[in-house]
């Protein structure tokens, strides 16, 4: 067996390089259809005090040594969102950023340590807008390749045709035969055992030590997904407000959230939320998924104590966090994520 030639040799990038072309033509169509929205865009600094507070997101730590030889603690973040988000408190109404995140225990055909995550936020906007926007970027970065249809692992989506828009109860019920809301309390906390019940009737093997978000994790990923974004791109929506931790519950029930995901061919493109801006609510979530995390992972990650006294001078706004690399990937008809990456991690 001989070892694959690495992504600098000649012939590699060759192979290579009419997809990297198209990355940058994608994201030219997009930043300009942003700016023709009266959207700037921004450079949220990579380096923070938190690199986010979700029990299953991993961060790269490092140090920072002041001129005097203090050290403390800092991250690479895994995602723009809090400097995003204190950029709307300081009055910023419409931004974008073509953020270089940095994920740690990712790799994959569909997942990078370092990726691009395209972020953006409009004040005082229902998250409907943002749902309308991720669909015109996906018409967008296809119209720019001239794909007609994208294809991933024998699935393909048309990404014109009009999309699907199922509530994450809905497409338990169709897809795994799970009543969702009969594990949900009225203020949309988690019941283990009737979930696990249900997952059990659905032929999903449950640990003993799985917990509600574990199970509800196992019926989504082996049952839903599987069928989301097939032939057309499908808007999966009103996750339970235990599964989001930064959204605001929907108006008219409790038990969920308005966060909302992206799929194609089975693919999750993007993660959208109705902000959470009520800092004693989010701190509250943030202490659950910390202690999440150190009943799994044996560690936690601080708060950021300036992102929560933002969050009281925060307007309402809508948000939402796109894996650019995968919809260049989708646009692109790529295998995996280094195939549309110009230097991937080794």
């Amino acid at each position: 067996m001989t070892q694959a030639s690495p992504w600098w040799s000649p012939h590699v990038h060759e192979d290579r390089r009419l997809r990297l072309l198209a990355r940058g033509r994608i994201k030219t169509a997009i930043r300009g259809r942003f700016e023709q929205d009266g959207f700037l865009e921004v450079e949220c600094g990579a380096l923070q005090v938190s690199p986010g507070n979700e029990a299953h997101l991993h961060a790269f730590a490092t140090e920072m040594i002041a001129t005097g030889g203090a050290r403390q603690t800092r991250y690479l973040h895994t995602s723009p969102e809090f400097a995003s988000k204190k950029l709307l408190a300081a009055g910023e109404r419409r931004i974008f950023d073509f953020a270089r995140v940095f994920r740690n225990r990712e790799r994959g055909a569909l997942h990078a340590p370092e990726f691009v995550m395209l972020e953006w936020y409009r004040a005082n906007e229902p998250y409907a807008a943002v749902i309308d926007d991720c669909l015109a970027i996906l018409c967008l970065a296809a119209d720019t390749t001239g794909a007609k249809a994208f294809a991933f692992r024998e699935r393909v989506c048309d990404p014109h045709a009009e999309p699907e828009r199922i509530s994450v109860a809905d497409a338990f019920r169709i897809h795994a035969g799970v009543d969702l809301f009969a594990s949900l309390s009225p203020q949309g906390e988690g019941n283990r055992e009737a979930l696990a019940a249900s997952a059990v009737a659905a032929g999903i093997e449950i640990a003993t030590n799985d917990n509600w978000a574990d199970i509800f994790s196992k019926i989504l990923v082996s049952k839903a997904e599987p069928q989301l974004g097939n032939g057309r791109p499908t808007v999966l929506f009103e996750y339970p407000r235990c599964e989001a931790a930064l959204a605001r519950a929907t108006p008219h029930d409790p038990r969920v959230a308005e966060r909302f995901e992206l799929y194609v061919c089975g693919v999750e493109l993007a993660n959208g939320f109705g902000e959470l801006t009520d800092a004693v609510e989010q701190r509250r979530r943030f202490a659950v998924e910390m202690d999440e995390k150190a009943r799994i992972y044996g560690e936690r990650y601080p708060i950021d104590e300036d992102f929560l006294a933002a969050l009281g001078h925060m307007p309402p706004a809508s948000g939402v966090a796109m894996g650019f690399d995968r919809l260049v990937l989708l646009a692109t008809g790529a295998r995996q994520i280094d195939d549309v990456i110009w230097t991937p991690t080794a």
